[in-house]
């Protein structure tokens, strides 16, 4: 029986960037699968190349060296507009700093994605996104006029709207208080729940932040090291 291509596979990634002071790995030699339905949390102290591994996987940052695949697809071989476009439909990214539209309602950051899609109801399912995330009386606020646990809910919609296959979510609880970092956790895991993707996640610190992951992928030294783990993870990095 043919067994369907990892959600995320990297295969030696590597990644050098220039300084002042030299040339710096930041990866060196990361190989790691996801199925999809699998949900990774990263873990590992401050510097040690978690979100940078993040960015090179959802085709934010072009690797030195190595394969980045997505559902099958090489991200390495893709132009700049192919990945632009592939990264649109299939890859769902949250960030700890929410980086919403601040000219834009609620409604409208989240249906942005869903145009550029050509979605022919785009805003009507930017509403019952964002009413799966509670904020179903928020639609017309501005993110000013947003708390900082609405906007993130506000950009958990944003990046689910599409139903991407990969969804990656970069300390997405790391500028909230506890109870609402929690709150945020246990949006972005009954979201996976619901759309049964897959979802690698920056753990490094924040509440709940790595409290229902499959497993664990370790990143020390610049070198990721892989943990298998029939539990959740209740670390934090």
């Amino acid at each position: 029986m043919h067994r369907a291509a990892p959600a995320i596979a990297l295969e030696d990634v590597r990644l050098t960037l220039a300084s002042a002071a030299g040339p710096v790995n930041i990866l060196a030699g990361i190989s790691l699968n996801v199925d999809a339905g699998e949900t990774v949390a990263l873990l590992g102290p401050s510097g040690s190349g978690k979100s940078s591994l993040l960015m090179v996987a959802a085709g934010l940052e072009s690797p030195t060296s190595g394969h980045v695949r997505i559902a099958g697809h090489d991200l390495t071989e893709m132009g700049e507009d192919s990945l632009a476009r592939f990264r649109r439909g299939q890859i769902g990214i949250v960030f700890q700093s929410f980086h919403l539209i601040p000219t834009m309602t609620a409604l409208e950051n989240v249906a942005v994605p869903l145009e550029l899609l050509g979605c022919g109801d785009a805003f009507g399912r930017a509403r019952a996104e964002l009413e799966a995330v509670g904020l179903g009386t928020r639609l017309d606020h501005y993110p000013a006029q947003l708390s900082g646990g609405e906007q993130q809910r506000v950009a958990l919609a944003r990046a689910s709207a599409p139903q991407p296959k990969v969804l990656f979510a970069d300390e997405p609880t790391g500028n909230l208080d506890g109870a609402t970092g929690a709150e945020v956790a246990d949006l972005l895991f009954a979201l996976h729940a619901r759309a049964n993707d897959a979802v690698p996640r920056d753990a490094r610190r924040g509440p709940g932040a790595a409290l229902r992951p499959h497993r664990a992928a370790g990143q020390r030294a610049h070198h990721q090291r892989r943990t298998g783990s029939p539990h959740p993870s209740t670390s934090s990095g």
